[in-house]
């Protein structure tokens, strides 16, 4: 009851326009849908139009019968959302929550940073859109049985809203340019590095891996998702601190220390691209935020629109009415009828094509002509208008009652989005299949996503899923398309008896005939796994050794695609077997001498770790060699990448890349060793070789590219064990690689494998030091030294900590050149009158001051300098506190520079601490390298021992508490920076 009052409490009766729509069709006449735009909400907090949905006069029932009026609070709705199934919580994301804070950082380098509790609770929502982006990846790349970009862009234009999406792609496509230009130094540099990103590609590809999105994951779809969830965390901080600030205001300079969770939760609950999309349900809330309200996204602003044109002149200017009419029909939930639909559907479309052509979000430019416009096919309208059909609507007709009997239950108001979501989720399937056509499939999988408790299979690769592009033909090209088609079906149907009559209505090219897809029926058959269909086609002459198209498919994952390829894409092993025998090329499309611009059979079986196939591929000849050739339209010479061994490395398949490797040891004896490759550069460049030798030392540096490619996906991915496999054939260490991999090893805590490597470092040359080393490197060195306790590890980090510190001494302390002036009258030492304290020295008085404790102090006050002072090692540490307590920079300096000299393997810790103590900062670091450089000898004593491990909590001195470990930390980054990464290296500082 409490629901209902609310809900009629919530009407505005007064605001309320007619039933239809301004009047522009009979057919809008029978809907229900009532909008009102109110001058109170034109300026959404992003830009967008919100829209109450109010009570129709001319309906039978009210409002709550037609479209979505109930607000988020109510009982009904929390009985309804707390049925609906809900989103798997990740218990592990492929990202830490210091990362988050550097990318929301980013661009703000000097703006504080967000409460932790707040980074941990946006990281907890956006984690909700991660699984639902991957989830719709995963669907679509069954049809291919591997993930691309395209399949991750695909699935992002999906889920995100219309603007949301545009700025995820565009960073995605940013992100991959920079990774392509930075091919000179690929294995030096991290992929996030090489990408300009904060979040780590590998661990992405290693989540996707592990998640199965797909079987085979490519990089690119990887750095295709790191950049889009990068892009996300961004995109709603942003919009939470512009949420925050107007509420505030105006003046949030720093809104973002100030945020807690309530209000990151405020601002998004207000913000209908944002609420829908990180609720833990399944299905996807679109168009309206928690309070219920339907709005346009910012990038579908239509009175900011109207104002641009009429400030410029340009573009279609739209009445008041008209503006009603379109924006009604966006927002729209619910029809009476399949008119009123089509009606709705050409309206909406006819506003959203522009824009979509203005703002395309693929990186394909696809639909970029007038010509090339989406059109609905009549069975994707039935489809919808079964989806969005309300029977109550139909009632207004005085000649159409209501049943008597009800035989099924409505779906549940709150959960229809309006029809701009119906269209943007069906287009991008559409979009997806580079179609031009929304078929009956796209809208099913539109509903599949936007309503609770709907599914259907995914789309599957098939003869008549092609393009329906039978409106742009002529009538004879469209009957020779359906003659075609149905020569197809006969083929399909497995009977022998109809090959005959199925070939003659192909057409010329008879059994080898291709569809719109690049497909032809040994392909489809292929597909599907139907030994008997692909030896039937063999029969009748399909051919199979040719692998090369007369024309390109528009599909990039079918093009240069052969029987073969598809055969072992979808792991029919059978059939694999039947193509072979039938004397299929087993390199695919690949062509003696030729590029290769797909993956061969045997990558693609590396990559899914099918160690069958990929046994059978290398008995019949197979190159593991063989990489991937592509051009990306920045740097102008081709690029090879991933071949078998890399496939096999960045996906985990151990026992695949050590069969590969077994492959390559049969044929050892023509092959020279990884040790004589190495070492054939320094040979004398005069050296004749026989033809023969020359081809073997290609081969040799061949293998040796790729696995040094293969170790480094494998590091990336966190693969250690197959990293260190490649190792131990003699491949030599990057710093990159070799800091993945003993991060990785420190995560999982593998302690023998972190010996083996740190006791490696003495094999990378410093030549590889790299900004990295500082970056990375230290931190995670002396995290693992502090946080393992044992002896044989800190030993080995103390060698490494003394070898990049370097042989050069340590700078030393200079004295404090500025002539310092006495700070008292010389006629003050020893006068009677003018003291207040008397000592007695040898049964005589000195007259001196009660601030003035020490001989030497006061020596130097009177004086003015430290040339005339003669300092025992036993009085130099108390007169550097005397000199500290009175802040005699000169003085203070002098007994630094004597500590200095005094200092010993067995003194340091002392003086160090005394330093501490003292804040000498410039003697605390003059000791830091003198523990850096002689660190393998400390680390033995106990006294040492306890300054790394048992740091205090406060200091016990004036200043503020220290850590030995950090501070050490900081000491050998500015020297190894000084002489390793600057400028002038080799310099001491």
């Amino acid at each position: 009851m409490a629901g209902k009052g609310k809900t009629g409490a919530r009407t505005l009766e007064d605001l309320t326009l007619d039933s239809g729509y301004g009047g522009a069709a009979d057919s809008f006449r029978s809907s229900s849908v009532s909008l009102c735009c109110s001058d109170a909400h034109l300026s959404h907090a992003h830009g967008g139009n919100c829209w109450h949905l109010t009570e129709s006069m001319h309906s039978r029932h009210n409002s709550l019968d037609t479209v979505n009026t109930v607000l988020a609070e109510d009982a009904e709705i929390l009985e309804c959302s707390g049925q609906c199934a809900k989103l798997p919580e990740l218990e592990e994301v492929p990202w830490s929550l210091a990362e988050v804070e550097g990318a929301l950082r980013r661009d703000e380098a000097l703006a504080p940073p967000p409460p932790p509790d707040v980074v941990a609770r946006l990281s907890a929502l956006v984690s909700r859109a991660l699984v639902r982006v991957a989830r719709e990846a995963q669907r679509l790349s069954l049809r291919y049985a591997r993930c691309t970009r395209h399949e991750v862009q695909s699935a992002v234009k999906a889920v995100l809203s219309w603007t949301i999406s545009v700025n995820c792609v565009a960073a995605a496509l940013g992100a991959l340019s920079l990774y392509n230009m930075s091919t000179g130094d690929r294995f030096r540099r991290g992929k996030s590095a090489r990408c300009g990103l904060v979040f780590s590609v590998g661990r992405f590809f290693r989540w996707m891996v592990d998640s199965r999105v797909a079987l085979r994951v490519h990089e690119h779809a990887a750095i295709y998702l790191t950049a889009c969830v990068e892009s996300l965390f961004r995109e709603v901080w942003s919009r939470v601190l512009r949420s925050t600030t107007s509420n505030s205001g105006g003046g949030g300079g720093g809104s973002a220390a100030k945020l807690n969770v309530e209000a990151l939760e405020q601002a998004i609950n207000n913000d209908s691209e944002l609420w829908g999309l990180l609720q833990p349900y399944q299905h996807l809330i679109c168009g309206k935020n928690a309070s219920g309200v339907l709005s346009l996204p910012d990038s579908l602003n239509l009175h900011r629109d109207q104002q641009r044109a009429g400030k410029s002149g340009e573009g279609q200017a739209f009445s008041q009415a008209e503006l009603r009419t379109i924006e009604q029909s966006l927002l729209a939930t619910r029809v009476g009828s399949i008119a009123e639909l089509s009606d709705l559907v050409s309206r909406a479309m006819h506003h959203l094509q522009p824009l979509h052509i203005k703002n395309p979000s693929n990186g394909t430019p696809v639909h970029q002509n007038r010509s090339g416009t989406i059109h609905w096919e009549p069975e994707a309208l039935y489809t919808l208008c079964y989806f969005m059909h309300c029977p109550q609507i139909e009632w207004e007709n005085p000649n159409v009652e209501p049943p008597k009997v009800t035989l099924h239950t409505e779906r549940p108001f709150i959960v229809m989005p309006p029809l701009m979501e119906w269209i943007r989720v069906a287009v991008a399937h559409t979009e997806h299949r580079r179609s031009f056509s929304v078929d009956s499939d796209d809208v099913r999988q539109a509903a599949r996503l936007l309503l609770p408790g709907v599914d259907c299979e995914p789309r599957q690769l098939k003869a008549d899923d092609c393009f329906c592009a039978t409106r742009k033909l002529d009538a004879a090209s469209t009957e020779a398309k359906f003659l075609q088609d149905l020569g197809f079906r006969m083929l399909n149907c497995g009977r022998t008896d109809l090959v005959k009559q199925a070939v003659n209505l192909l057409g010329p090219d008879g059994i080898n005939s291709m569809t719109e897809q690049g497909m032809t029926p040994l392909m489809y058959a292929c597909v599907r796994g139907d030994e008997a269909m692909v030896q039937m086609l063999l029969d009748a002459g399909a051919d199979v050794p040719s692998s090369v198209h007369r024309h390109p498919s528009v599909y990039p994952d079918t093009r240069q695609g052969t029987p073969l390829t598809f055969a072992v894409l979808h792991g029919h092993v059978p059939v694999v077997q039947l193509l072979l025998d039938a004397r299929a090329n087993v390199e695919g499309a690949l062509q003696d001498g030729a590029e290769n611009y797909t993956e061969t059979p045997l990558q693609l079986a590396s990559a899914a770790g099918n160690f069958e196939l990929v046994n059978l591929l290398l008995e019949r000849g197979a190159d593991p060699l063989i990489g991937t050739t592509y051009r990306n339209g920045i740097t102008s010479a081709p690029l090879g990448d991933m071949n078998s061994y890399s496939l096999a490395a960045a996906h985990g398949h151990r026992n695949v890349f050590r069969k590969l490797l077994s492959q390559g040891e049969k044929d050892k004896g023509d092959v020279l060793s990884l040790e004589e490759i190495l070492a054939e550069g320094s040979e004398a460049t005069g050296e004749k070789r026989t033809s023969h030798s020359e081809g073997t030392l290609r081969t040799g540096k061949a293998k040796l590219r790729a696995l040094r490619e293969a170790m480094y996906h494998s590091a990336e991915h966190g693969h250690v064990d197959i990293t260190i496999d490649i190792r131990s054939l003699g491949v030599p260490w990057t710093l990159h690689t070799w800091l993945e991999s003993l991060r990785t090893c420190f995560v999982q805590q593998r302690r023998p494998l972190i010996q083996g490597l740190l006791k490696d470092f003495s094999c990378i040359q410093e030549e590889e030091y790299t900004e990295e080393l500082i970056t990375h490197g230290l931190p995670l060195m002396f995290q693992i030294l502090r946080a393992s306790k044992n002896e044989v590890i800190s030993q080995q980090l103390s060698v490494i900590f003394t070898q990049c510190y370097g042989p050069f001494p340590i700078p030393k302390l200079t004295e404090i050149k500025k002539k310092q002036t006495s700070r008292l009258d010389p006629h003050f030492l020893n006068n009677k009158e003018m003291s207040d304290v008397t000592f007695l020295v040898e049964g005589k008085p000195f007259y001196a001051h009660k601030v003035l404790l020490f001989t030497l102090v006061m020596q130097y006050l009177y004086c003015g300098g430290t040339e005339s002072l003669h300092i025992r090692n036993t009085e130099v540490m108390e007169l550097l506190s005397a000199a500290k307590f009175f802040q005699l920079e000169a003085l203070q300096r002098h007994c630094e520079i004597i500590c200095s000299k005094n200092i010993t393997i067995d003194t340091c810790v002392d003086i160090y601490k005394h330093a501490r103590f003292l804040v000498a900062t410039e003697l605390s670091a003059f000791i830091e390298g003198f523990f850096l450089k002689n660190m393998v000898l400390l680390i033995e004593l106990e006294n040492f021992k306890q300054l790394l491990y048992e740091v205090p909590a406060e200091s016990p001195g004036p200043g503020p508490s220290y850590d030995v470990l950090h501070d050490l930390e900081r000491t050998l980054a500015t020297r190894i920076q000084s002489i390793h990464l600057s400028s002038s290296k080799g310099s001491i500082v």
